[in-house]
């Protein structure tokens, strides 16, 4: 549930805090005084789009905080699945937009993405608005509502897993029975490539050496003179060459050494000196044999195998470890086409037995959607009966799709769902879009949201003004129906009736005050004697009088008996 929310300046909001309870809260208020602000706030939390306009006037930054708390372990196992991990049974969620417009997120002080976030969202909290009512008339909803009331999830994980693999073979099948001279020609063309490619015989990293290869030849006779240059100067020069001077030199101090104690030391650190030397020597004269080969010859080589290597760079890619990749994937696409006959086989063999499978588990699900079809229709018309649509019809209709003779299986089955309603005796049933009522539609949202509310697994319920286009005895059920259902879910409703509100376990009030010349939005919890004030407030009247303070205190007490039945 949600248990504690921080709103801070979020447009008239400069900030608020709100510690809610379980079971049913409301929230009501003067119009203007904020009340979208605070829904509009945790849906931003929750991954809605925000823009820099919720940032309050004159703010560099705006942070809606929320804490969800008794978080039950199936919503904590689909949360781990997201990537989000909670500890013991809480989470802190968090959500920030600068005024530039650039928006972070965090989940128990780890950064999340907004896909996460969203994906948090929907576990955690269901929002529904006046708006959000309509996308009950959506088909694809429909459907979504009663997997969720037959607790489909584990079947139609199995049937997608089998569906996707049959998706895939059935493109694969396709992709091969395309028409046979175009197989034919790209199979010419890929033994072209692969040919072409081969004969080269490339080997990774080996234009880096033959570029530096060229550098050298292009500076060979410079090469030839300098090193020559210097290995007689180091040894081959026939008087006063390095190692000459440094023999006799070690000579001359190693015969010091019956006079000089250190002069052994310095004879042999000129013996190190002389094996270094020595050895560079040897490498600058291996210098002069590379060079005195036909340095043309080898650079035309040279010059060749690079711009055999360039002609295929610009057919195969960039650099020879590219041009190698591409080989390999022709190879691997050249075998595939070579045994496409083979593979067709194979497919179809395997296409036969996916749909078999798929098949069945299509009709698993039917099955599973027509039992649980027919209990939701009994609960829900129960509810409907209750908030004054006694005569209502309503179904679930499920129906399985046919492209032919053929069952039509699609990623969520074999089956098109949809919700149908009568409101009116004799009436023909019709899809909910059907419906022009917004008061009635509100009621049937109402009501399926209470039947499923301890099948999807959501611990909080959000309904903004759920009470629009309904009133009197009618208004009062839903609030009824509201408190009921919230002995399943954490309950919050944002409303303008006092029928609703008076029922509630805990009373907010959202009101505008002005703060040094400023008007914010403030949310505080109401006593008795509050809720009394503003329960009178909502019955009606410039002046509050006696007579509506009496409806309201009467309105208020027959809480509790509603309450113990």
């Amino acid at each position: 549930m949600l248990e504690a929310l921080h709103i801070e300046n979020v447009a008239v909001i400069r900030c608020a805090d709100i510690a809610f309870s379980s079971g049913f809260s409301v929230l009501s208020g003067e119009t203007g005084a904020g009340k979208s602000i605070l829904i509009d706030s945790i849906g931003f939390l929750l991954g809605r789009r925000g823009g820099r306009e919720l940032v309050r006037t004159g703010s560099t930054r705006a942070t809606v905080t929320a804490l969800f708390t008794g978080i039950d372990p199936r919503t904590e196992a689909r949360l781990s699945a997201e990537g989000i991990e909670i500890l013991d049974g809480e989470l802190t969620l968090e959500r920030a937009i600068s005024a530039e417009g650039r928006t972070s997120a965090r989940a128990c002080g780890r950064p999340i993405t907004l896909s996460q976030l969203r994906a948090v969202g929907e576990l955690l909290v269901n929002i529904h608005g006046q708006n959000d009512t309509h996308t009950l008339t959506l088909r694809e909803n429909q459907l979504a509502i009663l997997d969720g009331f037959a607790e489909n999830a584990a079947l139609l994980s199995e049937y997608r897993a089998v569906y996707e693999r049959f998706s895939a073979v059935n493109a694969e099948i396709r992709e091969i029975s395309t028409e046979e001279a175009a197989r034919l020609r790209e199979l010419e063309m890929l033994n072209y490539q692969i040919l072409e490619i081969e004969a080269l015989a490339l080997r990774a990293g080996e234009e880096d050496e033959l570029t530096e290869k060229r550098k050298r030849l292009r500076s060979s006779e410079r090469i030839a003179k300098q090193a020559t240059f210097a290995y007689r100067a180091l040894r081959a020069a026939e008087k006063a060459n390095v190692l000459y001077v440094l023999d006799r030199a070690v000579s001359a101090v190693s015969s010091l050494s019956d006079v000089i104690s250190e002069a052994e030391e310095i004879a042999t650190e000129l013996i190190d000196c002389r094996s270094r030397i020595e050895d560079a020597a040897e490498r600058i004269r291996e210098l002069c044999e590379d060079d005195a080969v036909d340095a043309e010859r080898a650079l035309d080589a040279v010059e060749g195998r690079l711009s055999a290597i360039e002609r295929l760079r610009r057919k195969y890619g960039g650099t020879v470890e590219e041009i190698l990749h591409y080989l390999a994937n022709a190879k691997e696409r050249y075998e595939r086409l070579s045994r496409a006959d083979e593979r067709l086989s194979e497919l179809t063999a395997e296409r036969a037995d996916l749909l078999l499978e798929a098949t069945r588990l299509a009709e698993r699900l039917t099955e599973a959607r027509t039992a649980a079809g027919r209990v939701l229709s009994e609960r829900v018309l129960s509810v409907l009966s209750f908030l004054d649509m006694p005569r209502v019809r309503f179904e679930v209709a499920v129906r399985r799709r046919f492209a032919g003779e053929e069952r039509d299986l699609r990623r969520d089955g074999g089956d098109d769902v949809e919700l149908l309603i009568a409101t009116n005796p004799g009436e023909p049933l019709a899809p909910l879009s059907a419906i022009a009522s917004g008061g009635e539609l509100a009621r049937i949202m109402l009501s399926i949201k209470s039947v499923i509310a301890d099948r999807d697994g959501i611990g909080t319920v959000i309904y903004d003004e759920i009470d629009a286009g309904v009133s009197g005895k009618t208004a009062r059920k839903l609030g009824i129906e509201l408190l009921r259902s919230s002995s399943g879910a954490q309950v919050l409703c944002v409303t303008h009736s006092a029928q609703i509100a008076s029922l509630a376990d805990e009373h907010f009030l959202i009101k505008k005050v002005e703060n040094e010349g400023r008007a914010e939005t403030e949310v505080s919890p109401l006593d008795e004697e509050g809720r009394i004030t503003e329960l009178s407030r909502i019955l009606g009247g410039i002046e509050v009088t006696d007579a509506q303070r009496r409806a309201a205190w009467e309105l208020y007490t027959e809480r509790s008996e509603y309450k113990r039945s």
